[in-house]
């Protein structure tokens, strides 16, 4: 059984990874790439990017066998991924 601290790494991992692709002008990502890029079993990144989605953070088109096809982040998506940026930088002058 997956934690609750395994599921929030597991979705931070595929946000960043989604938005490494957003930076390097690659809107979407598909599903394979995605899992070897964050390491996950089919199930695990299925039920990460479900929550993503639903947190309206990430878009999914689903293959047949309900695992991502592809996966990019919203606009939504993107703006908490800059603030989560924005929070982890050193500020200026402290």
């Amino acid at each position: 059984m997956t934690t609750l601290r395994e599921r929030k790494t597991y979705r931070k991992a595929i946000l960043r990874a989604l938005y490494g692709a957003v930076e390097r002008n690659r809107p979407e990502v598909s599903g394979a790439t995605l899992r070897d890029e964050v390491d996950l079993p089919d199930e695990d990144l299925s039920a990460a990017c479900a929550y993503l989605a639903g947190a309206g953070l990430i878009t999914v088109d689903w293959t047949s066998h309900k695992t991502p096809a592809t996966a990019s982040l919203t606009h939504e998506g993107i703006r908490f991924m800059e603030e989560e940026e924005e929070s982890a930088a050193p500020t200026q002058g402290a």
